[in-house]
């Protein structure tokens, strides 16, 4: 599908990266989505500022998505920096370059 300026929709991306979030697992969403951003930014997420805290707050995220319906349509996105992140109830976040 793409938009009428031709354009190609924001679900049809190609993702920079993507990964699956395990509910009830060791790590947090938040923590996966650190881990999934730094990965689509290619640095390490522990030594440097990803910006995350300034585009969402990310303890907000995590008590979403733990409160989120049993039927999992939920989705969640927002942009940081070149990157349009997606986070869907069942655990998906995909990382997307927005240019």
């Amino acid at each position: 599908m793409a938009t009428a300026d031709g354009n190609r929709s924001r679900t049809e991306r190609d993702p920079a990266y993507e990964t699956r979030h395990e509910t009830g697992g060791e790590a947090s969403l938040s923590e996966t989505i650190i881990d999934a951003v730094a990965t689509a930014e290619d640095v390490d997420p522990t030594s440097c500022d990803l910006g995350l805290y300034e585009a969402v707050d990310l303890e907000a995220l995590d008590t979403l998505f733990d409160r989120r319906s049993a039927d999992d349509h939920w989705r969640f996105e927002f942009a940081i920096d070149e990157f349009l992140v997606t986070v869907t109830g069942d655990g998906r976040v995909t990382v997307c370059e927005t240019r």
